[in-house]
């Protein structure tokens, strides 16, 4: 890889615009009792009634003690989609630029480069669902900003082999965001650590999974400070709300409770897939490092249907590439698990 500077990739417009200043940006917390009549807030309305705090110090000072990170190397944003399409955002020129993505993949990256007019360079997984880096780095030209990985990848549970994602970085001269949205499921080691070592990493991570807070709303995003800071400069002022921030400190405070359910999703899990493979019309049950399975059927939109009509939901993924009669199960209950496995036998 070339010297990597950040400055090359950013947008000019973004390089030069100055960031929206709310009244909360301009007032730091402090330990003394405030009278706040800076924001135009209603001041009988009690906590909600109030402004959040834009940079969501106290969720990334917990944050950062977990993921042993410094605070100024996180960002958080409305869900994981918000962060990449700040991304897109800070660094991919409408009209102009493209990135590259690895069918079967999280849709969301197409649907998000779509809708900020970036050319989405598609370079299809192999046969063992990983990179093609060869391809991959053929597709590159002077307009790709970005690659996505997906590790472990949705739809097919897999991690990506470290030499691949390595390998990546190493030669191209250009953002790669690992979206590791899975990674507490897997025995795959997070790439956290080696954010130092490569400038252009960019890692995603969300409280949907694992932490079991989807609702929240709440992903989060590790690299280095210079593309934190251009990140910081367009984001919404006000993009978390405060009772997402309350609760994602509660959520990451429940360690012994994380550790248990992550424990129980694993179990359940390698169960499951058994039982699957058990299944006279299942053709083929792919490992996972995730919290669903990807099972290849004999007829992927019949048996998606039959599912439905005995009140199980299940995604059909046959329209992906690599994924012909494929369906996509998440790792329910004990008792969901079951009502599952017990209709598959009628079927």
């Amino acid at each position: 890889m070339n010297k990597f500077d950040i400055n090359n990739l950013v947008r000019k417009n973004v390089a030069q615009m100055k960031p929206y200043s709310c009244a909360r940006d301009e007032f730091k917390i402090s330990d003394r009792q405030m009278v706040f009549l800076d924001a135009n807030e209603n001041a009988f309305a009690g906590s909600v009634g109030r402004y959040p705090d834009p940079q969501q110090t106290a969720l990334k000072i917990e944050l950062s003690k977990l993921k042993d990170i410094s605070v100024d190397k996180i960002l958080l944003g409305n869900g994981s989609d918000e962060v990449i399409d700040l991304i897109f955002r800070a660094f991919c020129e409408p009209g102009k630029d493209n990135i590259i993505t690895l069918p079967p993949t999280y849709g969301m990256y197409g649907v998000l480069a779509s809708l900020n007019d970036v050319n989405n360079r598609e370079v299809y997984l192999d046969n063992d669902f990983q990179p093609n880096v060869a391809s991959i780095l053929r597709s590159v030209n002077e307009n790709t900003k970005i690659i996505f990985l997906c590790s472990p990848n949705n739809p097919t549970g897999n991690s990506f082999s470290p030499e691949s994602i390595r390998e990546i970085l190493e030669k191209f001269n250009g953002l790669v965001v690992l979206d590791e949205a899975y990674i507490d499921f897997s025995e795959s080691k997070s790439w956290m650590d080696e954010i130092d070592n490569y400038p252009n990493l960019l890692i995603i991570q969300t409280f949907s999974k694992a932490r079991g807070m989807a609702g929240l709303r709440l992903g989060s995003l590790f690299a280095q400070r210079s593309i934190i800071s251009i990140l910081n400069k367009i984001k919404p002022p006000y993009n978390v709300n405060i009772l997402s921030q309350q609760q994602g400190i509660a959520g990451l405070l429940k360690i012994r409770q994380f550790d248990t359910h992550l424990e129980l999703i694993k179990e359940a899990r390698e169960l499951l897939s058994r039982q699957l493979g058990e299944i006279k019309f299942v053709k083929k049950v792919y490992p996972s490092d995730a919290n669903f399975i990807l099972v290849k059927v004999d007829h992927a939109g019949m048996r998606y249907r039959q599912l439905l009509d005995e009140g199980i939901v299940v995604r059909d993924r046959s329209s992906q590439p690599l994924c012909d009669n494929c369906i996509r199960i998440t790792v329910g209950t004990e008792q969901e698990n079951q009502k599952l496995i017990n209709v598959l036998k009628k079927l």
